[in-house]
């Protein structure tokens, strides 16, 4: 064998184990294969640059609810390696780190490129073997054990343990199909809303704090804080809506209809009342004057009472309960359509990959092939924004890099016995 473990995809997962694997079994020929330029392509990029590199959530309870796919097989993954490790392990290693105020941790230094260069001086110090441009094509399971793999242009390597670690790279889904293993079509997850309304027709750059956004076709809702784009609608509560509903969004080819509730703290006998309230203290203001509720933007508010055929001019007392409920019936269940879909800045994340069923989480081992093992998004998992996607492949990374290693102490053991 050339390698004892072989790691393919040099992006944080791949990194992460490889590092694992030869800190737990010094001595062992451990080696990346990136098929890019450079390693470490999405940590260079994750947070605007500065890498938010996880979440300062240590309740595994609450943490797994970040993950739209994978939530459940996280759970014990993150018993044994959660942010609290993750933090530990780069500030041992001379990155330090800030927690902010909603929770994302980010090294002091707003630099990526010093977590990059610790993960890449730490491989050099445990004598990991990496190379880039190597595209592998094809990985075939030995019938004496290990694996070769075949990459573009060079000769064909052998490894004892092999980790697919491709992201949502497609090469990576068919190199674990061709081993056997049940593969989830690949999708978009974490995106904006392509939304063309008259009501958000100058609102580019407009922000509401909470509201609760719906898609009814698939029987999903989030609430959170929202931002009206030159394109439609984002922030937190779309793009976690986009996560969730990523793969009926795909099915549906991004057409289908949204609804945004823009006062969800009040039910609808509240919110009639509020209106019926605000009437009649104020029957002489013009209705689009100020907004009741303190809550929403007056430009907003402009534009839902246009909607709902208040005209500029109206003022409260000449309002009909009719208008008054069609003005409710905005506020609270303002329909819209979706055009399609956006990007989200420097996150690229997809839902689908191996299937969870057939990889044993306490390893993040193959159940088909025992030395071949899965990190990062080549596994049907996907969290949210805000440094979860980065913890995942930390976790799953480190599980299957001291388990490659812990199966390579093995093979020692019974070929030393055999001799």
């Amino acid at each position: 064998m050339n390698y004892d473990f072989a790691v393919i995809g040099g992006g944080a997962a791949g990194f992460f184990a490889a590092l694992a694997c030869a800190a737990a079994r010094p001595g062992s020929r451990v080696l990346v294969l990136e098929k890019g330029n450079a390693l470490l392509a999405k940590v260079r990029i994750a947070g605007g640059g500065r890498c938010n590199l996880t979440h300062a959530c240590f309740d595994l309870a609450q943490l797994v609810q970040y993950y739209p796919r994978g939530s459940a097989a996280l759970r014990g993954a993150f018993s044994r390696f959660q942010p609290r490790q993750t933090m530990e392990w780069f500030e041992q290693h001379g990155v330090a780190l800030k927690i902010e105020a909603d929770g994302r941790v980010f090294p002091c230094s707003d630099s990526a490129e010093e977590v990059v260069e610790c993960l890449v001086r730490e491989a050099s110090r445990l004598g990991v073997s990496v190379r880039t441009r190597m595209p592998v094509e094809r990985v075939e399971a030995l019938a004496g054990g290990g694996f070769e793999l075949i990459a573009r242009g060079a000769a064909p390597l052998r490894a004892k343990t092999v980790l697919l670690a491709t992201g949502g790279e497609r090469g990576g889904y068919q190199a674990a199909a061709d081993l056997g293993h049940k593969v989830l079509p690949a999708a978009p997850s974490l995106f904006t809303f392509q939304v063309n309304d008259h009501r958000l027709e100058g609102m580019a750059g407009l922000s509401v704090s909470d509201v609760k956004a719906r898609i009814p076709d698939l029987r999903q809702e989030q609430r959170g804080a929202l931002l009206v784009t030159h394109w439609g609608l984002s922030g937190p509560v779309i793009l976690r809506l986009s996560a969730w509903a990523a793969r009926g969004l795909h099915d549906c080819a991004y057409q289908t209809g949204l609804e945004i509730n823009w006062l969800p703290e009040l039910k609808a006998d509240g919110l009639e009342r509020m209106l019926v309230d605000f009437k009649n203290a104020n029957p002489r203001k013009q209705i689009q004057t100020k907004e009741p509720s303190g809550k929403i933007p007056l430009r907003l508010w402009r534009g839902l009472c246009l909607a709902a055929g208040l005209p500029e001019e109206q003022v409260w007392a000449s309002a009909s309960r009719a208008q008054l409920m069609r003005l409710a019936e905005e506020l609270r269940m303002g329909r819209f359509q979706l055009a399609g879909k956006g990007e989200f800045k420097e996150e690229f994340v997809t839902c689908g990959g191996v299937a969870l069923d057939e990889v044993d989480f306490r390893k993040m081992q193959s159940k088909l092939h025992p030395a071949l093992f899965f990190a990062g998004e080549v596994l049907d998992i996907d969290g949210v924004t805000g440094g979860f996607n980065l913890q995942s492949a930390w976790t799953t990374g480190w599980i299957a890099g001291r388990s490659a290693a812990e199966l390579l102490d093995g093979l020692g053991e019974r070929i030393g016995a055999q001799t």
